[in-house]
């Protein structure tokens, strides 16, 4: 014990001593040397300390965990349930109609209206079907305070052969045609009843033609087509139509542009002019080639080609090369919702007596035919869908034409042929300018009623005649249709026509006249009911012109007012 007191206390006294001597020292002095620091300072966090045991508890609240044992004291139970298999619930089903290949319909109506039809469709086996169809419609006529027969008839008769392979389908069709109308209409501010009563004005055509086409699967070649029509009247009248058209994707680097080849000849004669004795002929052919890029970016389509079209007279010798645009596009705003859409297009437009025939009946026999040169067309729209039942089209156009074909009343010669009373249709020609602007709007509820409407308005400008003969200034047209029950069925079609101008030229020695006619809007409405009285047999009662408007489609021909035609269809399989 007092070695540790010696040795502490000797350790005081040195320390002592120390501290006396640093206070002591007259020359120390502070150092005001700059510091530069090289490195900031870097705190940093020691390792925690981790308890490597764990403390061990011995006091008077630990207490021991004890085993706790459970025992079910079960017992068997005799039981006789059996538990029931789930079935599946049945949803009720609705039966699919029968589909039948063929059907054959017949009605009868006043004004002594027969309308018939027959549609056949046989499959020889699984890559080959044989198919015809028929159909009749004629009146006896009777219109009030017609002078002449106003009677007509027309029929028309296909057949055709197909097949499917895996590679290609074609098939070839065999038609003819027999059409019978009356030159009825004579003016009558010009002829009382008794000028006209014995003249006869029966006008018959008659037409064949054959056709066949086919498609590729898996080939820069599309489809072909050739087509081959003569057609013909009682007046010696002659004309023969070959088309052939070709569709092929051609590669091109990494692109594809889609390419038509069309080839179209048409020639004809007349026995005469309409003012002069002589044979009238005309012929023409043309080459056209249209080839179309198509691009597509996200929600923009957009096709770039152009149509190149050569021209040759073949009656009158002359040449001619057009080159037309051949431009759309289409955007998808909104998705389904809102599509835009436009473009600019053109192309030659071969008329012929058929299509002339076809549109109007009462045209003479003396027409002057030449093709028609669309130098462009030109439309922008937009259109979509309101609801998932209903859509729309709004659009607009502007189309520039050379040598538009338009109908116009013949002059009154009441001399010589049967048509030359005021009461038959030529040809003229002229640069027509047209701008429109109309819309759609289609609604499909479901598949048991669907309704359409449709509009559109006209302003035409010509170059040399005075009016846009018998072009319209406005069209419209609602349809209906409606299953109402399994049994019957409805519908309705309107048709609204407007304004429509047209001349009188009657050059007689002693009271020539000359004036422009103006044509009556008028409405067409017609309905449909139906009853199934089995899945085969249906009968149906068809009115046209309901409201017996008493309207003038051409100039001088009165229409048929209203007319009730009954009649059944009946369908089958061979």
């Amino acid at each position: 014990m007092r070695k540790q007191v010696y040795q502490i206390l000797i350790a005081v006294t040195v320390f002592s001593i120390t501290i006396s001597w640093s206070q002591e020292r007259p020359n120390d002095t502070l150092d005001t040397n700059v510091i530069n620091v090289v490195k900031p300072y870097e705190p940093t966090i020691s390792d925690a300390f981790k308890v490597k045991e764990e403390p061990s508890l011995d006091d008077e609240v630990t207490t021991t965990k004890k085993n706790i044992q459970y025992n079910i004291f079960s017992f068997p139970v005799a039981s006789t349930f059996t538990p029931a298999k789930g079935k599946a619930a049945v949803v009720d089903k609705e039966k699919p109609p029968k589909l039948y290949d063929n059907y054959a319909s017949l009605g009868f109506g006043n004004y002594v209206n027969i309308l018939g039809e027959l549609y056949l469709n046989h499959a020889l086996s699984r890559t080959e079907s044989v198919g015809g169809y028929i159909s009749h419609h004629s009146s006896q006529g009777g219109i009030d305070g017609v002078y002449l027969d106003d009677s007509f008839y027309d029929t028309k008769l296909n057949i055709n052969y197909a097949q499917n392979l895996r590679d290609m389908a074609w098939n070839v069709e065999l038609g003819g045609l027999h059409q019978s109308y009356n030159w009825y209409g004579v003016p009558k501010s010009i002829f009382e009843k008794s000028d006209v009563d014995r003249l006869p004005v029966l006008h018959e055509f008659y037409g064949a033609h054959v056709s066949g086409d086919i498609t590729f699967e898996d080939s820069y070649i599309n489809s072909g087509s050739v087509f081959f029509r003569r057609f013909g009247d009682d007046k010696g009248s002659g004309e023969n139509r070959f088309k052939a058209q070709a569709t092929a994707d051609i590669p091109i680097s990494d692109f594809e542009i889609a390419t038509v080849l069309k080839i179209d000849y048409l020639g004809g004669s007349f026995d005469r002019s309409y003012n002069a004795l002589g044979e009238l002929k005309y012929g023409n052919f043309n080459i056209g080639l249209a080839p179309t890029y198509r691009l597509t970016q996200d929600d923009l389509t957009l096709d770039l080609g152009v149509s190149l079209y050569y021209l040759n007279d073949t009656e009158l010798g002359g040449n001619k090369f057009y080159i037309y645009p051949n431009v759309s596009a289409s955007y998808r705003v909104v998705d389904e919702v809102l599509i835009a859409y436009g473009g600019i297009q053109g192309g030659l437009i071969q008329n012929s007596y058929y299509d002339f025939a076809q549109e109007n009946p009462y045209v003479s026999p003396t027409l002057f035919i030449t093709p028609t040169d669309q130098q462009y067309n030109a439309f922008v729209g937009l259109k979509g869908k309101l609801s998932n039942s209903m859509g729309y089209n709004i659009k607009g156009g502007y189309v520039a034409e050379s040598n538009k074909a338009l109908f116009l009343n013949n002059t009154v010669l009441a001399m010589g042929e049967s048509y030359t009373y005021g009461n038959s249709f030529g040809v003229v020609y002229d640069d027509v300018s047209t701008f429109s602007i109309g819309g759609e709007l289609s609604v499909d509820v479901n598949r048991n009623f669907t309704l359409g409407i449709q509009g559109e308005y006209f302003i035409y400008d010509v170059s040399d005649e005075r009016e846009a003969w018998n072009l319209p200034d406005i069209k419209a047209s609602l349809f209906m249709d409606y299953q109402i029950n399994e049994k019957w069925f409805v519908g309705a079609n309107l048709f609204y026509v407007g304004e429509r101008k047209d001349n009188i030229f009657y050059p007689n020695l002693i009271q020539p006249f000359e004036r422009v006619v103006t044509l009556d809007s008028y409405f067409d409405l017609n309905a449909h009911v139906g009853y199934h009285i089995t899945d085969r047999l249906s009968a149906y009662l068809k009115g046209n012109n309901l409201a017996n408007q008493d309207y003038q489609r051409w100039q001088n021909f009165d229409v048929q007012g209203i007319q009730l035609l009954g009649g059944a269809t009946y369908k089958f399989d061979f």
